[in-house]
């Protein structure tokens, strides 16, 4: 028995095709809809609102719009590295990849911390003590951590349960919160005053972090691009879920934020926990307090849902990488009974882990979290740069035109000009201001410091990685 790693063609066939529209659909909203961007959206204040509309016109619509085309047109596992790589050869492919990645590492701890101090409004008006408690939030965050692990190695046709009841568990609580809100707001009036002045950007330190935050939020339609393999008619079934999702997630980032803040004033919102201190005050003020309970363990659900479709996503790239043999042949493997990509999975695992608790040296708890979401932005937006310029670089190619199944950028060559420029200039910024340190940071220079060694390293060592991989497969020709 060899211990090398199947090309793709032996691979691929044998990744379970077990996805239809509403396993996407919900996967979808389970990967991009994230009640803390509604607590941190409120922390920020009413001007926020302008906010979720400007990302959703200038960045969500082309980045959908862009991801539609890149996979309906190459609809294999993998997706933003197939796209990169298809556009700008293996290396490119590799840096967006390995990008792509590698920000897990730092996105799973912030996510994981996010999603347990939600949980801890279980126990319902003590649960907002229990969310500053760093022992229960790293007790909660590796035990969801553990779920999602577990569930996705056995395989889509389990883990794919989690994701869906994922998508369900965060999108009904916030369901929830935006009823509870227009109750209390016609029964005793909204503690926060709205008007066409105030919600419109405020410039600065703070809004200006806080952008690609926004832009971050809208984050995630792609993810399920790179699980094309395992999806039944990917060319007809991913557009359609990802307008379908796309149109449900912005609407509710919008509603959500007026709520959020018709409860509670932004100066007393968490920006991790806020929406569901904003549902245990509703419900009180209604009288049906276990509402806020029942939110709580409802977004439980949704969070371990969200950590469960990050794992399946990602956990494909490096696994086709691995294939390509640009990493170590280990992670094209699959698993002999469940078929899926174990080693990349439980490699993303153990990193995520060991980071998690790294961050919380020497750092506060909002503090650590602060880090560990601009590390992970940085990383996560390089591919996005890629994939934007990728659907420019492919337009002209005559597949285009030749594929009809293609669901392509309306407009032509300049509607793809315009979505993928509009795109890419969206990410560019963000990179930039989440170096921008919070304004309530008490060490900027050492925030900065930390961010950019963090995401340098991480760069350099997918490089590393990437030349012992081309060594490799020069020797062997």
């Amino acid at each position: 028995m060899t211990n090398s790693a199947p090309n793709a063609l032996d691979s691929k066939p044998h990744l379970r095709k077990t996805m239809g529209f509403w396993d996407v659909l919900l996967f979808n909203i389970a990967a991009v809809l994230g009640p803390r961007w509604i607590a941190a959206a409120g922390h920020n204040g009413t001007s926020s609102i302008s906010l979720w509309v400007i990302a959703a016109v200038f960045f969500f619509v082309p980045g959908a719009l862009v991801i539609n085309e890149l996979s309906s047109r190459f609809p294999e596992e993998g997706g933003l590295y197939v796209w990169s790589r298809e556009a700008f050869g293996p290396f490119h492919g590799f840096v967006a990849g390995w990008t792509y990645w590698i920000y897990t590492v730092f996105y799973f701890p912030g996510l994981l911390l996010a999603s347990a101090s939600m949980s801890a409004y279980i126990v319902g008006g003590r649960g907002a003590a229990l969310a500053q408690d760093r022992t229960f939030l790293l007790t909660v965050s590796l035990a969801m951590l553990l779920v999602a692990v577990v569930l996705n190695i056995i395989g889509l046709n389990i883990g794919k349960w989690l994701q869906n009841a994922g998508g369900v568990g965060t999108y009904v609580p916030l369901l929830m919160l935006t009823g509870i809100a227009a109750v209390v707001c016609w029964r005793h009036g909204s503690v926060t005053h709205f008007s066409a002045s105030n919600m419109m950007p405020v410039w600065n330190w703070d809004t200006v972090n806080f952008w690609s935050q926004i832009a971050f939020a809208f984050t995630g339609l792609e993810l399920v691009s790179a699980m094309s393999g395992e999806v039944r008619d990917p060319r007809r079934t991913l557009p359609r879920a990802v307008f379908g999702a796309g149109a449900l997630i912005a609407f509710m980032y919008i509603a959500g934020t007026f709520a959020i803040l018709s409860l509670v004033p932004a100066a007393d919102l968490d920006p991790q926990s806020g929406v569901f201190s904003a549902i245990t005050v509703g419900s009180v003020a209604l009288r049906i307090g276990f509402l806020g309970i029942l939110a709580a363990i409802l977004v439980t659900v949704g969070n371990a849902g969200g950590v469960g479709s990050t794992v399946a996503g990602i956990a494909r790239v490096p696994f086709v990488v691995g294939i390509d043999r640009y990493l170590p042949a280990a992670f094209g493997r699959i698993h002999p009974r469940w078929k899926t990509p174990h080693i990349s999975i439980l490699v993303q695992a153990i990193v995520s882990g060991a980071i998690l608790l790294v961050s919380q040296i020497n750092e506060t708890t909002r503090g650590a979290y602060q880090f560990l979401i601009d590390a992970g932005i940085i990383l996560y937006f390089i591919p996005f740069l890629y994939m934007f310029a990728a659907v420019i670089k492919l337009a002209r190619r005559k597949d285009r035109g030749e594929n009809r199944h293609a669901v392509l950028v309306p407009g032509g060559i300049a509607g793809v000009w315009v979505a993928g420029s509009l795109g890419f200039i969206v990410v560019l910024i963000g990179i930039l201001v989440s170096l921008v340190p919070p304004g309530d940071s008490s060490d900027k220079m050492g925030f900065e410091l930390k961010l950019v060694a963090g995401t340098a390293a991480s760069v350099l060592l997918g490089l590393i990685l990437y030349w012992r991989g081309a060594r490799a497969k020069q020797t062997e020709l």
